[in-house]
């Protein structure tokens, strides 16, 4: 184990010796078993996914003019791929992301230690290699020493010191990333490897590298503060396989289009001598979806991305489309509140809830009223995922046996109860939206059929999310988002009650120790077992009712071939397969 720190003096040597020693254990593949499992009960390390920051405006951008390049080739001679985002583009820094638009973009101009592959498990990015130590309380992460910054600068440790310094800052805007990285000690033992120790053992913590890198020479002497108007931001320089060749405007205020070329850079480095045909990505920013939807039929952009199922079911109806669809990193849920109060009580009876689970048809609502935008969940992880139990069958519906679980339900309720002639009587709280108040109501519908007394509260998204956060209903469908690792501690283990997301606050002894052996278990082998577990008590307690899976949707013009739309744990992802595109138009 590597639990001390009296051996600065010879860290390059032993540096070399510890990852000797635990690459045996290593997180793809190994199967060790820590020494010593402390217990996860931290919110900083939960899977917690945060809104987007709110930052404080950039400075007033004035684009000036820009060239095609530096001989100025005309434009129409450079294989242009042009997608089209809505919003806007403020920041071209990862530590400083606040819409999906400058994630989209930035995705491509910087990399992290960690990239996610097509079956959802973390990869080597600039990162060569990296191991756990066998108790699981530290990483050892050896770097590519390969990598050049796109001004020719060799990237080196100094690089990921100074960017995670920055995320640990006490100046840092995001607050739940600081709060995690000011857990993190991070020790540098070599121009390409450092490590890293974490307060309790995290699985999931390679999916924590996959934030972009920043060029330490380039920004020396600059604080987190300094950073949110520093000229970097929009003169962003990364390892990416494109860089930044300029930035258009209209109005010479709000940026409209932003252009990249592959970088000479990357090119030098093996995965980028030969592919990567589009030359140019251009993004321009549109202010509302209508306008890309209206740019993409006149032929103006190549490529759109859905962002909610309306707009899917616009992308559906465009006639002059290539889609590529798959299934968001979200599954929309029915959570029962276990600890509401007096008259609700039976839903921590686990036969009440597998009543509920046995007597709903789940298919046919989510076919008929969210047909085209979403397809039926059977566990809390999504499919096509390394740690989705694919083997496992979800109970069917079986109303005979939802009534003898039922009768066997032995249920105290306070005297004064008088559900009528109903055995229960509680409602399901919605956003109120045709799709969600649709749903809830077919699932009402349902459950009247075995004596219950069902209704449904639809109320606006503010109020629907202060009674979640407050406890304040009996049961709700609610949409949980999925990362890039199984670790759902932040939504059924009861340290996330009453303050974090087990809005329901679920109690069950099986599925939290399961929660807890999957995020400290660093063997890959290990978890994948762990967490097939866990779906199967899942279902098996009733512990939620899984409903839907949405669908996320790309459009692209006809003639782009090379496409493919792999799993997806955040919308940047589609550009996965980046390097094969290529326009087939004769």
């Amino acid at each position: 184990m590597l639990r001390g720190f009296r051996w600065q003096a010879l860290a390059l040597v032993i540096s070399v010796v510890l990852f000797g020693v635990v690459v045996s254990f290593r997180f793809l593949g190994g199967e060790a078993t820590p020494d010593t499992i402390a217990e996860a009960t931290s919110e900083s390390a939960s899977p917690t996914p945060s809104p987007a920051p709110t930052l404080t405006p950039a400075p007033t951008f004035t684009p000036q003019p820009t060239t095609v390049d530096s001989v100025a080739v005309p434009e129409d001679t450079i294989t242009t791929f042009t997608e089209g985002v809505v919003g806007s583009v403020q920041r071209l820094n990862p530590l400083l992301i606040s819409s999906q638009v400058e994630r989209d973009i930035t995705s491509l101009i910087f990399q992290g230690l960690v990239g996610i592959n097509e079956f959802g498990e973390p990869e080597p990015e600039l990162a060569s290699d990296w191991a756990f130590s066998r108790d699981g309380y530290e990483m050892v992460v050896l770097l590519r020493q390969d990598i050049l910054w796109q001004d020719g600068t060799p990237f080196d440790v100094e690089d990921v010191l100074y960017t995670y310094s920055l995320l640990a800052s006490p100046d840092f805007p995001v607050p739940e990333v600081r709060a995690f990285w000011q857990t993190v000690e991070i020790q540098r033992l070599g121009n390409f490897a450092l490590r890293f120790r974490l307060a309790q053992p995290l699985a999931s913590f390679p999916t924590r590298l996959t934030m972009g890198i920043l060029p330490q020479h380039a920004l020396v002497g600059t604080t987190a503060s300094g950073l949110l108007e520093h000229p970097f931001n929009l003169t962003p320089i990364g390892t990416g396989a494109y860089q930044l060749e300029g930035l258009r405007s209209v109005n010479g205020q709000q940026i409209d289009a932003v252009d990249l070329r592959v970088a000479p850079t990357f090119r030098q480095r093996p995965e980028g001598t030969a592919g990567y045909l589009m030359e140019r990505m251009r993004f321009r920013v549109f202010t509302s979806y209508e306008l890309a939807v209206n740019a993409f039929v006149a032929g103006d952009i190549d490529g759109l991305a859905s962002r909610s199922a309306s707009d899917r079911e616009t992308l559906l109806r465009l006639g002059n489309a290539t889609l590529f669809t798959q299934i968001e990193p979200t599954v929309g849920m029915l959570i029962f509140n276990w600890d509401e109060g007096e008259t609700t009580r039976f839903f921590s009876d686990s036969r009440v809830r597998s009543g509920l689970q046995r007597s709903l048809n789940r298919r046919f609502p989510v076919d008929t009223i969210l047909f085209n935008r979403a397809v039926v969940a059977d566990s809390p992880l999504r499919p096509f995922f390394w740690a989705y139990n694919s083997t496992f069958s979800y109970p069917e519906t079986d109303p005979a046996r939802a009534i003898e679980l039922f009768d066997s339900a032995n249920i105290v309720l306070p005297e004064d109860t008088d559900f009528g002639d109903v055995r229960y009587q509680f409602a399901i709280l919605v956003i109120d939206t045709p799709a969600m108040v649709g749903l809830a109501q077919n699932i009402a519908s349902q459950w009247s059929g075995f004596e219950l007394g069902v209704s449904v509260e639809a109320v606006a998204p503010d109020v629907y999310q202060e009674r979640l956060a407050n406890g304040d209903f009996d049961t709700a469908i609610v949409e949980y988002q999925l990362g890039a690792d199984p670790d759902v501690f932040a939504y059924w283990h009861p340290d996330q009650y009453p303050d974090g997301l087990n809005y329901g606050g679920v109690n069950d002894t099986r599925i939290s120790e399961a929660l807890e052996r999957g995020r400290q278990t660093t063997a890959n082998l290990s978890r994948v077992q762990i967490y097939r577990d866990f779906q199967v008590q899942f279902a098996n307690q009733a512990i939620a009712i899984p409903l839907y899976y949405p669908l996320y949707t790309y459009a692209v013009t006809q003639d782009l071939a090379g496409m493919q739309l792999g799993f997806i744990s955040s919308p940047e992802d589609r550009f996965r397969t980046l390097a094969e595109w290529q326009i087939t138009t004769p």
